[in-house]
């Protein structure tokens, strides 16, 4: 059964600020510009001015602050970890025409396990970490183990953006259960159940309930909605189709809060969790022949018994970067652990924060000093994995099941052994240690910038899908655009064929007119974009995926401006907007 609850709203409401602090405590409504910064500024990209960051304690105080920004007419942006690459959980700017206010779900983080611990549902800022370390006594995992994880990214972020994720086998992250609200074209907020759980009747029965885990199995139901990618496994096995694996706007994976983008404001997702392998092996493979990748992930996605757990690509320019400008952050998700990842970050924000106020160091102060220490750090990467990095361009780290082992290892032996390649088996250190390697790269590239601002304007970051077909994987740009990188990192899940390509652009150059130009080289391949960053406020949204965000907010009062769409109310455009005023 699913429940939709409708409340009028009103639009002549002028004391918004004090409506909050009534509903979250007037300590949970940040105003000031210093308290407001880490949650408007994207964690790469975007950031924008905002009335107010709000922090509600519980579902209910986020159901009755979301309520009364739209009865007041104000924007909401809903954010949890605000670690996206593409400034979609921030504001963008200060032109949306009306109020914007943020609102953080960080300190809703409760979970329950359902049927068995086959299934869980998290509140709105629950983490991928908190929840992998939840399952783990269980001998289970979530979608995601390893990635957005080591930055303290939300399980509905994940949902919302479709994130891709490391693991071959589970796809894109997708539910068809979810508790969300809405607001219909005529302006009233609607509470949707579609949880698959009983929980009541009226917003307040239903959110407490769902929070306090008020239910039992008995009010727990199973549909045919799915709680994940069942198909993914098969669908990526398919070495020659013309489309790609997976994409941000792929129409099979947008359903009501997954692909939403902040166009729904979603209170609570249905998963389901994996089995943990319980005997892996990881095989670090180098080469110097682009082409024996390419032979690599077509061997073991379409004939091998089981297809990977895990493959991830990184070039040696990556590795490089990653080895010197994430090292600090190599250090603390090794010796800290990810769940004390948000805690760092606010501290590095509050620093920063702090010498911009007395005008010492300016701009990325922590970034300089946190450089400056990790030079003093012993080397933290093992030595055959440095010895590869010496001998070979391209990297790739495969994780297999034990029963998958011998064949793998049988493979790659006579493959390797007609060209200018070789591998090894990793120890459990090493595999924890390659991977998180790979993982560190995207914030490596970020501190280069904060560091070498004298020589580089920005960073253009792609995220891009290639088809399932290409076997030329490896781009090759002209030399007009390649002379105006300081550096190209290109890193990736390599068996889905998603690659993330940062260009670091010297300084004094156009980014956007650069990104436009990399766009067009990517279409010219026929790779889709973005692959599972989602669209932000970086990229243009396909149609289909445009419409898909009218659908869900007709009024556009949520998130309003992603997918570089209208920011003003029901879509209009500025000339509209200029015309009514």
């Amino acid at each position: 059964m699913a429940d939709v609850l409708s409340i009028s709203t009103g639009r002549g409401a002028s004391d918004l600020l004090h409506s909050l602090r009534s509903i979250v405590g007037e300590r949970h409504v940040l105003t000031d510009k210093r308290a407001t910064r880490r949650f408007t500024s994207g964690f790469r990209f975007g950031e924008g001015s905002a009335l107010a960051v709000v922090r509600p304690g519980s579902l209910t105080e986020m159901w009755r602050a979301f309520t009364a920004c739209v009865q007041q007419n104000a924007v909401v942006i809903t954010q949890a970890s605000n670690t996206g690459l593409t400034g979609g959980s921030t504001p963008n700017g200060d032109d949306y025409g009306r109020e914007v206010v943020v609102i953080n779900t960080t300190r809703i983080r409760k979970l329950h396990l359902i049927l068995g611990g086959e299934q869980v549902v998290c509140l709105a800022g629950t983490t991928l970490d908190q929840l992998e370390r939840t399952l783990k006594p269980l001998g289970r995992e979530p979608h995601s183990v390893i990635g957005s994880s080591c930055i303290g990214a939300s399980v509905i972020g994940g949902i919302c953006n479709n994130s891709g994720g490391s693991l071959v086998r589970r796809g894109p992250a997708y539910t068809e259960l979810a508790l969300y609200a809405r607001v219909d074209a005529n302006g009233h907020v609607q509470l949707i159940n579609h949880l698959g759980i009983e929980l009541g009747h009226t917003p307040d029965e239903i959110l407490s309930r769902l929070e306090a885990g008020n239910f039992g199995e008995k009010d727990v139901y199973r549909s045919g909605a799915a709680a994940s990618d069942h198909d993914y496994s098969e669908h990526v096995r398919d070495v020659d189709a013309q489309t790609p694996a997976r994409y941000n706007a792929d129409p099979l994976r947008l359903y009501e809060a997954a692909g939403s983008a902040g166009k729904l404001m979603v209170f609570a997702v249905r998963l389901d969790t994996f089995p943990a392998e319980k005997a892996t092996t990881t095989f670090y493979i180098g080469t110097n022949d682009k082409d024996h990748l390419t032979n690599v992930r077509r061997h073991l996605l379409a004939d091998c018994s089981t297809i990977p757990i895990a493959g991830e690509y990184l070039h040696r320019d990556a590795y490089d970067m990653a080895a010197t400008y994430g090292k600090d952050m190599f250090v603390a998700i090794e010796r800290l652990g990810t769940h004390n990842l948000p805690t760092l970050f606010a501290a590095k924000n509050w620093f920063d924060s702090a010498v911009a106020r007395i005008g010492f160091a300016g701009e990325g102060a922590s970034d300089r000093l946190l450089q400056w220490l990790s030079r003093l750090m012993p080397n933290h990467l093992p030595q055959r994995m440095q010895d590869f990095r010496a001998r070979f361009e391209h990297h790739l780290m495969v994780k297999v099941s034990a029963s998958s082992v011998e064949e793998v290892r049988d493979f790659l032996a006579l493959s390797s052994g007609k060209t200018d390649a070789d591998f090894f088996e990793c120890t459990t250190a090493e595999a924890g240690k390659a991977f998180l390697h790979r993982f560190v790269a995207a914030s490596a590239a970020v501190r280069y910038r904060a560091v070498h601002r004298r020589e580089v304007e920005d960073i253009v970051a792609l995220d891009i899908a290639l088809r399932r077909n290409d076997r030329d994987w490896l781009e090759s740009l002209p030399e007009s655009i390649d002379n105006k990188f300081v550096l190209k990192l290109y890193y990736g899940h390599f068996l889905c064929h998603v690659f993330h390509q940062d260009y670091i652009v010297r300084k004094g150059l156009d980014c956007v007119a650069i990104e436009h130009e990399l766009l067009a080289v990517c279409d010219e391949r026929g790779a889709k974009y973005p692959a599972e960053h989602n669209v932000g406020h970086l990229y243009q949204a396909e149609e289909g995926l445009a419409q898909f965000y009218r659908d869900l907010d007709p009024c556009n009062c949520l998130n309003p401006g992603i997918g570089q769409t209208s920011k003003f109310a029901n879509y209009r455009e500025p000339r509209d907007v200029e015309v009514a005023a």
